[in-house]
């Protein structure tokens, strides 16, 4: 007897190497698959303006590190003792003005310089729900909390969704050849737009990714929604909130993750990181004794062996943390 709906494991024809600049877009699972790649030496950069939710402020930021301009004065709107952008993450807000500047065209400068090497995308959608200020009819990437009638808050059809994220693709992939586009929509259950808001929301996400994937051979879908809601299907997969995924589903989608994008060379290599920085996560009761400092010594080895085969990879970081800098 089956209990369950298991997802079949997948294959994508596009692979991603420790030899890759990934960039990763989108809602709070795209920093979650960032953190992973990360965390095993992919040379990854991860939502520079901070968390991004819907389509159209994604295909904004895209667009705003193709060009040349920076943010200025002009950008920034002053609430409750702090200064804010509309188009970053509440984690760039100070009551400074000239230090949200700074910081925001700071990240900004070093995104677009990564970008210019970027050969793997990934962007993961969370709502089709925007928020447009009235005042200007600028859909914007965070409200703040202004006022809730300083916006108009609507759901993107498919078309616009499309009409957002195809031709900002499209201009990519001219400027940049060799670059292939990761696409899915996030898992994260947005309850407070209520069940059926959720489900109308998220469907308008597949349609539009679906329509593009059609379009555009090199925009490969992930199923990562897919594997929670149809495959795990179980509230034990989700965190306390019953809205984002808890540690065991994260771990049983960056499986799928691995086993789509990473081909076995890949899969050998993340491997021997993991077990290196899973050896110095170890905190000992005696960091002083013979027996630690001999442990200690051979994961430097291991570092210093695999930094000899694999000099791309940085673990600066660790050595640094064990002392050998």
């Amino acid at each position: 007897m089956t209990f369950r709906t298991a997802f079949p494991s997948f294959k994508s024809e596009v692979s991603i190497s420790h030899t890759d600049r990934v960039l990763c877009l989108g809602s709070c699972f795209a920093e979650q698959m960032g953190g992973r790649l990360e965390r095993l030496k992919f040379p990854v950069l991860v939502n520079p303006f901070g968390i991004v939710f819907n389509p159209i402020s994604v295909a904004k930021t895209l667009l705003r590190l193709r060009s040349d301009s920076q943010f200025s004065e002009a950008d920034l709107v002053a609430h409750q003792g702090l200064w804010h952008s509309y188009e970053h993450h509440g984690r760039f807000s100070n009551p400074d003005k000239s230090v949200v500047l700074e910081g925001i065209n700071q990240s900004f400068s070093a995104a677009k310089g990564f970008l210019q090497n970027t050969s793997r995308l990934i962007v993961t959608l969370g709502t089709a729900h925007v928020f447009v200020l009235k005042k200007t009819g600028e859909v914007v990437a965070n409200c703040h909390k202004f006022s809730a009638g300083d916006f108009e808050r609507r759901r993107l059809g498919v078309g616009e969704v499309v009409a957002a994220l195809s031709p900002v693709f499209e201009k990519l992939k001219a400027e940049l050849p060799e670059l292939e586009i990761i696409a899915t929509v996030s898992p994260v259950r947005h309850l407070r737009d209520g069940l059926s808001e959720n489900q109308r929301s998220k469907a308008t996400l597949l349609l539009a990714l679906d329509e593009i994937c059609q379009q555009l051979p090199y925009l490969h879908y992930f199923p990562a929604y897919e594997l929670l809601l149809d495959d795990l299907r179980d509230y034990r997969f989700y965190a306390e909130d019953l809205s984002h995924p808890n540690q065991l589903a994260t771990d049983y989608i960056w499986q799928y993750f691995e086993g789509a994008y990473f081909v076995d060379k890949t899969k050998v290599l993340c491997e021997r990181i993991e077990r290196v920085l899973t050896a110095l996560a170890h905190r000992p009761f005696h960091p002083q004794s013979i027996e630690h400092q001999r442990f200690v010594k051979k994961q430097v080895e291991t570092i210093k062996q695999l930094s000899a085969e694999f000099p791309f990879l940085d673990f600066e970081r660790e050595l640094e943390r064990v002392g050998t800098h």
